[in-house]
């Protein structure tokens, strides 16, 4: 799975004032985000308020996407729930094939046990036709799906590939890569420890930050890939008042506030999601200034 090393993003839906989805603000960011270099897009993450789409909605992304990508870049789709016979059903109905792999969320609210966690994933690697990368969230899942477990399906299951791993806790993504099988990809699901992931041997990120700024976010993960670790850091401490920033008060409406901050998108989310306030907006806005003034 070469075409999962380097930079992916979990792409946004952006909404107009009304609600609707702005279908072309998203073929902006698409473009903006192909244009900037990274290598692989994933659709319909958590990112993309997924929990707030209709399924009619979810059609629109998805083909607005793959029309305005239009077989540039790796596609991924999201593809997980807490529901695993209904996670199943999608897989065995969905058409996969313009897609190389499914990002699938370790389920949440039930808050299984790590064998529950276990056989809800067998499951899920039983009915796709395309890999499959596990995501590790405790911070939206409420569990933590531990190494043990991951190394365990790793191992039963030739198609689960990589996990995305978000955790924000380094001691456990270390573990991870250490026991994993070879071409397993560990891949950061958190901006802030992209960098010390890839340094300590992970594949690369899944990131948000990236797509409001995929140029600079990039070619760090390319440099740290490449253990070009003094050029790295430079732009990893360049963003981190930022990657705080757009984490705030909570993901999407940072990185939304950025788009909107640089003339792409607007920053309108659904409830019960909320736009940032004006202290976060102001403070957003004036890195991007900052930024373009850098390039």
């Amino acid at each position: 799975m070469q075409s999962l090393i380097g930079t992916g993003v979990a792409l946004v839906t952006p909404f107009r004032t009304d609600l609707s989805i702005d279908t072309e603000a998203l073929r902006r960011i698409v473009n903006f985000s192909i244009d900037g270099g990274i290598e692989y897009l994933v659709i319909l993450g958590t990112t993309a308020e997924n929990a707030t789409l209709s399924e009619d909605e979810k059609e629109l992304v998805i083909q607005t996407v793959i029309e305005t990508n239009n077989g540039r870049l790796p596609l991924v789709i999201g593809v997980g729930g807490n529901n695993t016979m209904q996670v199943v059903e999608e897989l065995k109905n969905r058409d996969l094939s313009p897609f190389i792999a499914i990002l699938s969320v370790s389920p949440y609210y039930n808050k299984p046990t790590q064998e529950g966690i276990y056989q809800h994933f067998k499951a899920v690697a039983e009915a796709s036709s395309i890999p499959v990368i596990l995501y590790n969230v405790p911070s939206r899942t409420g569990s933590n799906m531990l190494p043990s477990t991951v190394l365990r399906l790793a191992n039963d299951f030739k198609n689960i590939v990589a996990i995305k791993e978000a955790p924000g806790d380094m001691v456990q993504a270390m573990q991870l890569i250490k026991n994993k099988p070879k071409d397993f990809l560990v891949i950061s699901g958190d901006d802030m420890v992209t960098l010390p992931m890839v340094l300590a041997g992970g594949s690369g990120v899944i990131s948000v930050i990236a797509q409001g700024f995929p140029k600079e976010f990039s070619e760090m993960v390319r440099l740290g890939l490449n253990r070009k670790v003094d050029d790295a850091f430079k732009i990893h401490y360049l963003f981190m008042d930022c990657i705080d920033m757009i984490f705030e008060q909570g993901n999407p409406a940072g990185i939304k506030q950025v788009f909107q901050s640089l003339g792409i998108a607007d920053n309108t989310v659904r409830l019960p999601l909320v736009k940032v306030n004006e202290s976060l907006e102001s403070r957003i806005s004036q890195f991007v200034v900052k930024i373009n003034k850098l390039a």
